[in-house]
């Protein structure tokens, strides 16, 4: 099977040199592509001194579009696998290969690697934690599916899933609304426990007012693919 990790950065010239490196001696059999999001600092630099696979977009698309991108690679060059690896360090690589069984084991079109089934590792912040909980229940309202970690970017898809995500994916805060828009059109999603780290270097591009206009924009959206999910599979039924 052909598999690629997709690492989305923006302004991660601190961590992503590393981060490439861990994730190619922990997870030797996947392809590597980073998604320069037009970084202002020396991201694509230390991509190119290091000889590190990567795509420079010539205009800051956001997380949503960076990781699209990397979608679009995958559907492009025929991957059957596709992982989301976040820049700063915080995803770790170990959990792979144990994404990447589970998702042939469960037949799963998606495989979330969940902070919150053995609460081991980097929990996050109390406030996030909340938004987390928030999520988690507001999907199981209306879609009947237990995620106990919508908002992981550890996150692997298999070839449905590419094939929808290099089609459409949400241009920011992408994570709980592709939850809901894959289980809403009857994918399958799975989670395996993970353990994930702080932050390596940087900032967190996620502030107090983001983070009320995230909770407000995404609890919309997630209502909006909960219906359109709901639309097109009536339309097949038809």
């Amino acid at each position: 099977m052909r598999k690629l990790i997709i690492i989305p950065a923006y302004n991660e010239e601190q961590n992503i040199v590393n981060t490439v490196h861990m994730t190619q001696e922990l997870s030797p059999d996947f392809d590597i592509i980073v998604i320069n999001d037009a970084s202002t600092d020396h991201t694509r630099e230390m991509c190119e001194q290091n000889n590190i696979p990567h795509l420079n977009l010539p205009l800051n698309l956001g997380i949503g579009g960076a990781v699209q991108t990397g979608y679009r690679f995958a559907s492009r060059h025929n991957y059957d696998i596709a992982v989301q690896v976040d820049a700063d360090g915080q995803h770790n690589p170990e959990f792979l290969k144990m994404m990447a069984d589970k998702l042939r084991e469960t037949d799963a079109d998606m495989v979330i690697g969940s902070r919150f089934i053995e609460n081991e590792g980097f929990q996050s912040s109390f406030t996030r934690r909340m938004g987390i909980n928030f999520f988690s229940r507001l999907i199981k309202l209306l879609t009947g599916a237990t995620i106990t970690d919508p908002t992981s970017g550890l996150r692997m898809a298999g070839k449905r899933a590419i094939k929808l995500f290099a089609q459409e994916y949400p241009s920011d805060y992408p994570e709980p609304e592709t939850d809901v828009a894959l289980v809403s059109r009857g994918y399958k999603v799975v989670e395996i426990p993970v353990i994930m780290n702080e932050r390596q270097g940087g900032e967190s591009s996620i502030n107090f007012s983001k983070s009320i206009y995230y909770m407000i924009k995404v609890t919309l959206a997630i209502f909006v693919e909960v219906s359109r999910g709901k639309g097109l599979i009536w339309k097949r039924q038809e």
